[in-house]
């Protein structure tokens, strides 16, 4: 009956207030509405959930034992499901090894074509190379020193998988005697027994011999012989010195004797033994000293880590993710350099050495997108070679015009995946998908415009678009304005956030969100609601910072100058040098000259005015806590006030209690039953842990005693679980705490309870939480502040409480500096720095620096061209 439409009713997952929804199929819909409305419940924790979990319960017992469990979302009934895949932005690999190339099977295309059309030349010499003659090959045997002692070998099986018996079986039969198996010479008449799972290479012995001059005719024979059973490849195995020759009746320099093994896709492969270089593993770099030097290699920091605590940890623990967390620390400090024998490229020389159009494989990877395509393009082949790469370059060319619909033209093919940013990461998931032209599938998105400059929208939305027309339902969680006005359909959820929020306001065509009365996006679309421009811009104090010599990555050694005391804001298309510039240079250069951290600075060569800077503080959406123990009330500092306020009742007093019987983190005044956190967690094997609420305190986190203490009729777990806005009327009297609250509810988080775990807060509402914080300290009007990208997963309405809350810091004299592609905040800057002009190589200058009404005015500057419609 639902085939059209996906069906949802009575879905009560986190906050949402138990709502009925139809959802069009075969549609790009937008769910929109403020932070903390709902939306990722429904889109991610309802919907995907539900697709993913009945996706797994159609598979076969066997292959589910290998998947996580999956919890039913709290919901009524969903019908109409297809398979959902979601593309969030927190799914990158933080391997070493994933690479842009890789991520987007991009590399899997390029080995095969190298292994197909690519011409092997020395790596010595650089002569292209041929392949060998059994004539030569018996010429060159014979050149050996007279009385040399050898064997002929025939390798059967190179470095793969199995136990072979039947290889074995097979030898025998044909007469031969004996085998070398992984090096170790075996008698064939005894039994081999390999592990399966490991890799293996056999030998076959075809003859031995003594050098003489009259072995001519024997040794063509017993070469031929050996060639015939390992299809091309023949090893003389000297005695003493005990070394192999290895040839090929395919490839090998005849000058130099540099013999080549087959061609195939995995020696240009980095992940595999027979194409990683050998110093470095594949990974293109190498640690300055080897783990096991731990003191060695962090002898320049003494003063700095306790290097022998660390190294015995090291050694002793039998933790990996210990291990993992000191190597990444001692990654940071040490030096890490290209690798001395493949200076990065991370393949053997031999690999290195085979060429395309005279470029080798690393050569190309080192394009960006942009200069990749064209390579392909323009690449000239033979005829031959074009029949058999016309496949291989079609998907090749395919994937990079994905990969520039999307906007990423200016990333590198060999770019690490853990760099890139969650916006690109997000999006290169999305070109890998329309790779894969699947149909009926429910594609659920997280923001995809995250990090995209305007000039690259229109691309996105193609995109998305053209994942519609191939028979997909496309579900966006999405609040930028052209994208909302762009779709098929559109949810708003709301009206506020937290518990407050949770309904659905308005739906249908972004018409009808436009024309609805109560739906704050209508208000904003339709201009009934919007942030205003200001009516004067700040001139700042006179002060400057400028950053000489930026030259880190793609920045063509620039010199920029940021104004002290106003809102400035990086503009720029995504891959024009803005996060380098700000986080990586400015930043880490002042928190090096302010706090003494050992974070190296991106190349430049001074900052000046830093001596008018006393504190830096880098306010991104990061968690603020790791566990469900850190909540908004810690971590703003209240809660210390709230537990002194309870010790000062009357009752404490008697009883002797101090503020320290009010925590909920030491024994005391907590529960023991469940240590403070209301819930305990109780273990079930292959299924997930299930938090049940503590059958002793109720969930309250309290023992008795502690609970017996009220002021004006309320526990100290009462206030827990009261939202900012009822604790901000209730603590009226007292100051102190008044004072922190007011700047949570300032910036619109009066919703959120201050027991709320850390964990549930999203990353705006934690991004929030910490400006609160700084709001709440005494001000030194000396402090800059670095925000980049603050309105990811921001509505309209919680952009225009952001600005309030930046331009009241920068109000009493601090500097605020944000990193932003959103017009609604740049409008509002005092000063902007426009990077650019495009993405990658072809930016890192400064295109334009001014206040907006001066970059609008520019004719070069794309954020110029968006910026002009908003003032």
């Amino acid at each position: 009956m639902a085939s059209n439409k996906i069906l949802i009713r009575g879905a009560r997952e986190h906050n949402l207030q138990s709502i009925d929804l139809e959802i069009p199929r075969d549609k790009l819909v937008v769910i929109t509405g403020v932070s903390g409305s709902g939306k990722s419940s429904l889109a991610f924790d309802t919907i995907y959930a539900e697709g993913q979990r009945r996706y797994v319960e159609s598979l076969s017992t066997y292959a589910r034992q290998f998947l996580e469990q999956m919890d039913k979302p709290d919901v009524d009934l969903i019908e109409g499901l297809s398979p959902a895949i979601s593309i969030e932005q927190k799914t990158t690999s933080k391997n070493p090894r994933s690479t842009v190339a890789t991520v987007t099977e991009i590399y899997d295309y390029l080995r095969l074509l190298f292994a197909r059309v690519g011409k092997p030349h020395c790596y010595t010499c650089g002569k292209p190379i041929a392949s060998q003659t059994i004539q030569q090959i018996v010429d060159q045997v014979l050149a050996l020193p007279d009385g040399s002692k050898f064997q002929v070998l025939a390798p059967v099986v190179r470095g793969r998988k199995g136990e072979y018996r039947q290889v074995f079986a097979d030898l025998r039969r044909q007469g031969f005697v004996r085998v070398r198996v992984d090096g170790k010479l075996r008698e064939l008449e005894e039994s081999i027994d390999l592990d399966k799972n490991k890799k293996h290479t056999i030998e076959v012995v075809v003859d031995r011999l003594i050098l003489k001059t009259d072995i001519r005719k024997r040794l063509a024979d017993s070469l031929e012989t050996a060639l015939k059973l390992s299809e091309g490849i023949v090893t003389v195995n000297l005695l003493e010195p005990l070394k192999d020759l290895i040839f090929s009746e395919r490839l090998a320099c005849i000058d130099c004797g540099v013999s080549y093994p087959e061609i195939s896709p995995r020696i240009f492969s980095f992940n595999n033994p027979h194409g990683a270089c050998p110093t470095c593993d594949g990974l293109g770099t190498k640690l300055d000293g080897r783990m096991e030097d731990l003191p060695g290699i962090l002898e320049p920091w003494h003063g700095g880590p306790n290097i022998h605590y660390l190294d015995r940890r090291y050694k002793e623990t039998s933790s990996s993710k210990v291990r993992e967390e000191i190597e990444n620390y001692v990654k940071r400090l040490a030096s890490i350099r290209p690798c001395p024998t493949c200076q990065g490229a991370r393949l053997r020389r031999e690999s290195l050495a085979i060429k395309v159009d005279g470029k080798s494989i690393a050569d190309v990877t080192r394009y960006s997108v942009k200069a990749g395509l064209q390579f392909f393009q323009d690449l000239q082949l033979g005829e031959k070679d074009r029949e058999i790469a016309r496949r291989i370059l079609k998907e090749l060319r395919e994937r990079l015009t994905f990969l520039v619909n999307v906007g990423l033209d200016y990333l590198t093919l060999d770019r690490t995946a853990a760099t890139l940013a969650g916006g690109e990461a997000q999006r290169i998931r999305l070109a890998t998908q329309i790779g894969s032209s699947l149909v009926g599938v429910l594609y659920i998105l997280d923001e995809p415009s995250i990090g995209l400059h305007q000039r690259d929208n229109a691309r996105l939305l193609d995109t998305l678009k053209r994942l519609r027309d191939l028979g997909n339902t496309v579900l966006v969680v999405e609040h930028d304005e052209e994208t909302i006005r762009d779709a098929d359909y559109v949810i708003d959820l709301g009206p506020g956030a937290g518990v407050s929020g949770g309904r659905v306001v308005a739906y249908g065509s972004p018409r009808d969100i436009i024309r609805h009365k109560s739906s704050l996006t209508g208000q904003y679309l339709s201009g009934r609601l919007a942030i205003p421009v200001p009516a004067l811009r700040r001139r700042g104090n006179g002060l400057v910072l400028t950053i000489v010599g930026a030259r880190e990555h793609n920045l063509k050694n620039i010199e920029v100058e940021i104004p002290l005391g106003v809102l400035t804001c990086v503009t720029g298309v995504s891959g024009s040098g803005k996060s380098t510039l700000v986080n990586e240079i400015l930043r880490r250069a002042l928190d090096h000259r302010l706090y003494g951290s050992r974070e190296r600075p991106g190349a430049h060569d001074k900052i000046l005015g830093a001596e008018h800077i006393d504190k830096v503080i880098d306010i991104d959406q990061s968690p603020i806590g790791r566990t469900p123990r850190s909540n908004p009330a810690t971590y703003t500092g209240v809660f210390s006030f709230i537990r002194e306020l309870y010790a000062l009742v009357p009752e404490s007093r008697i009883r002797g209690y101090k503020p320290g019987r009010f925590s909920f983190n030491v024994k005391g005044g907590r529960c023991e039953a469940c240590q403070g956190d209301g819930l305990i967690q109780i273990e079930m094997h292959f299924l997930p842990d299930v938090h049940v609420t503590c059958e002793v305190c109720k969930g309250a986190r309290y023992n008795r005693e502690t609970l017996e203490i009220i002021y004006k009729g309320k526990s100290i777990a009462d206030v827990l679980n009261m939202t900012v806005e009822e604790a901000l009327a209730f603590f009226q009297p007292v100051p102190k705490i008044k004072e922190k609250l007011q700047t949570l509810f300032d910036v619109g988080l009066g919703y959120i309870k201050l027991g709320q775990s850390a964990t549930t807060l999203s990353g705006g509402e934690a991004q929030r939480v910490k400006l609160s914080r700084e709001l709440s300290k005494r001000g030194t009007g000396q402090t800059l502040y670095i925000l980049d990208e603050p309105t990811t997963g921001l509505h309209f309405h919680d952009i225009s409480q952001l600005l309030e809350v930046l331009h009241r810091l920068t109000d009493v004299g601090n500097t605020v500096l944000v990193i932003e592609h959103n017009l609604e905040v740049i409008k509002t800057a005092d000063w902007i720095i426009d990077l650019g002009p495009e993405g990658g190589d072809d930016g890192g200058r400064v295109v334009a620096a001014g206040q907006p009404e001066e970059v609008a005015a520019h004719p070069t500057s794309y954020t110029g061209q968006f910026l002009k419609r908003m003032l």
